[in-house]
């Protein structure tokens, strides 16, 4: 088992070095046959537990982590930002039992910073299909939707001649933003309002792409981060100022302007990009609604999902924000609107929310 003490390749060159990490000895080997007898992955290291896991990352530098929640010595949800600071870099994909029965931790992993999460199979019964499951997870996360983006200056992106400057956007007040992401998303959206000023107080639309039965507690998490009023968006409320709406996951959330107000409308037809929920249509019906004082913002996801709403909104004039590659855990969403020409900026998470703090959101 060959072990690399830099990862200075990219995710894309092959084999994908990877940790394991879980307190099973049972479940490290079934890892071991799995993983180790794909051509394309090489493990590098196999740890009991965390603090095993952070020792060994002095020595070897894994492109993916395969980590369990539940160890003795130290919970894998409570090791993960010391895990992120010390793994050069790597994906942590979680594979533990509570990434099925426990919502609330899964939820709370992706936030803290893991890439993505598997339900590992109960009592370790693990069949083909899991191992199917499990390789095409970690080949989704090695793959080139991360990296090799070109530098682009984001006072240099423009959607059309007739799009407003950055000086009118500035001076353009905020009606609604709107915010599309799917792997690692919960992670910039966390970092994202952590930095967004307090009196920002423009109603605020999210898509994150996640099962139905995580939404209440991404919501739930919303609220214990922000302080701000979060819940699963109801169709045929009307918008309010100082709130998130998060989609519900069975359906696309869209807004619709009734007079001079706004009010939720919830879809469930079939997406370009056949998500559910979909950015495409939250972003769309924001443009007939908002117009140029919507903004849109696409982050960390694979995929195109909220392209086709993003030029939508661009020909309406609002400003379309992309997080960056180097912040991303895929840039597959945002490189999408970045590479057409769509975004108008291209920020960490972070400076997206002090970008918004700038502008003067509509009262």
């Amino acid at each position: 088992m060959a072990s690399q003490p830099f990862a200075g390749a990219p995710v894309q060159d092959l084999p994908v070095r990877v940790m394991i990490v879980d307190d099973s000895a049972v479940a490290r080997a079934v890892f071991r046959r799995m993983v180790g007898a794909h051509p394309s992955f090489d493990i590098v290291a196999e740890c009991a537990g965390a603090p095993e896991a952070l020792e060994a990352l002095g020595t070897v530098r894994p492109d993916i982590i395969l980590l369990d929640i539940e160890m003795p010595g130290g919970n894998g949800i409570d090791a993960l930002p010391e895990l992120l600071a010390k793994c050069g870099g790597a994906r942590i994909l979680v594979v533990s039992a509570l990434a099925e029965q426990g919502a609330a931790e899964t939820v709370r992993a992706l936030t803290l910073g893991a890439a993505d999460t598997l339900a590992k199979p109960g009592r370790y019964v693990f069949s083909g299909g899991f191992g199917k499951q499990l390789t095409e997870r970690l080949m989704r996360l090695a793959r080139d939707d991360h990296g090799g983006a070109p530098q682009i200056d984001p006072v240099d992106l423009a959607v059309s001649p007739d799009a407003p400057s950055r000086s009118q956007w500035l001076a353009m007040p905020i009606a609604c933003v709107g915010i599309g992401a799917s792997t690692g998303g919960l992670h910039a959206i966390s970092e994202f309002f952590r930095a967004l000023p307090p009196e920002f107080d423009a109603p605020i639309l999210i898509t994150q792409h996640l099962p139905e039965i995580f939404m209440p507690f991404f919501a739930q998490q919303l609220r214990e981060m922000t302080g701000r009023n979060a819940q699963i968006a109801c169709a045929g409320e009307w918008l309010a100022r100082g709130r998130l709406y998060v989609a519900p996951g069975r359906a696309h959330l869209c807004v619709e302007k009734i007079g001079d107000r706004a009010r939720i409308r919830l879809d469930t037809g079939i997406s370009p990009t056949r998500c559910m929920p979909s950015v495409d249509p939250m972003f769309a019906t924001m443009a007939s609604a908002f117009g140029a004082q919507a903004v849109g913002i696409v982050m960390s996801g694979m995929g195109r999902d909220g392209s086709v709403g993003a030029q939508t909104l661009a020909t309406a004039g609002a400003e379309i924000l992309a997080q960056s590659s180097e912040t991303s855990v895929v840039w597959g969403m945002p490189g999408s609107v970045v590479r057409t020409g769509l975004a108008a900026g291209v920020f960490a998470p972070d400076e997206i929310a002090r970008h918004l703090g700038a502008r003067n959101p509509a009262r």
